[in-house]
């Protein structure tokens, strides 16, 4: 029971304050991401517009997902940035 105690200390364990810390509220790039999704899906606009935002919603959530990645304060976050990256370039690949 001690090792699961430890690795999962270790997984959601900020490295910055300490605390454990599993999700957080949006910041910018996944607002941003989440604005122009709805945007999208509300609107449903045709041709360049749809198209600009549905570039502008993928590069918000690029972004966010690649801040995680890079900036992640623990291994938790850094894995839900890489899974996240992963998972929407696969659906954009689909697309």
């Amino acid at each position: 029971m001690e090792g699961l105690r430890r690795a999962l200390d270790w997984s959601f364990r900020s490295r910055v304050d300490g605390r454990i810390t599993i999700g957080q509220w949006p910041n910018l790039p996944l607002w941003l991401f989440l604005g122009l999704a709805a945007a999208g899906r509300i609107l449903a606009p045709a041709g360049g517009a749809g198209t600009a935002l549905r570039v502008a919603a993928d590069l918000a959530f690029a972004w966010w997902a690649l801040d995680e990645v890079l900036r992640g304060v623990n291994p938790w976050r850094r894995f839900l940035g890489a899974a996240a990256l992963a998972g929407y370039a696969l659906l954009r690949l689909r697309a």
